[in-house]
């Protein structure tokens, strides 16, 4: 299970350059997949065990597939996101999260969803160390 996370970790990093550059040019984070300049449909960004990658106010969402991967990770998701530090931006890994607006500058709030009983997050043990931090990391 955590080879098939390391893919949806090295696709949502894929997203992390976009997202960067366009809070250093707008001052805000990107609201979609669109704004942010990748692939506009989240379906478009996958590979053999992800479905999707999704830019929401500047967190990368993957979320894994239903099928075809170990049975406890299917179809639960994991973000990375970033907060602004000293003119720059420092990037997070872990649980998914959620940011309420594109002008938030840093706070981003658990995001477990209520798919499978709430259980929408990737177990920690198939995390690797790198892809641990709590939404209130700073």
């Amino acid at each position: 299970a955590r080879a098939q996370v390391s893919e949806a970790i090295l696709l949502a990093e894929g997203q992390k350059s976009a997202v960067t550059e366009y809070y250093l040019n707008h001052g805000t984070w990107p609201e979609n997949n669109t704004s942010a300049g990748v692939a506009s449909s989240a379906t478009d960004i996958k590979g053999k065990y992800v479905q999707s990658v999704t830019v929401a106010n500047g967190v990368v969402t993957a979320e894994m597939k239903s099928d075809g991967v170990n049975k406890e990770i299917q179809g639960k998701r994991l973000s990375l996101w970033a907060r602004r530090e000293a003119g720059s931006v420092k990037w997070f890994c872990g649980q998914p999260v959620t940011r309420a607006k594109a002008k938030d500058a840093d706070d981003v709030t658990d995001d477990a969803g209520t798919d499978n009983g709430g259980k929408g997050k990737i177990d920690t043990k198939h995390l690797p160390s790198t892809c641990r931090d709590k939404s209130t990391a700073k």
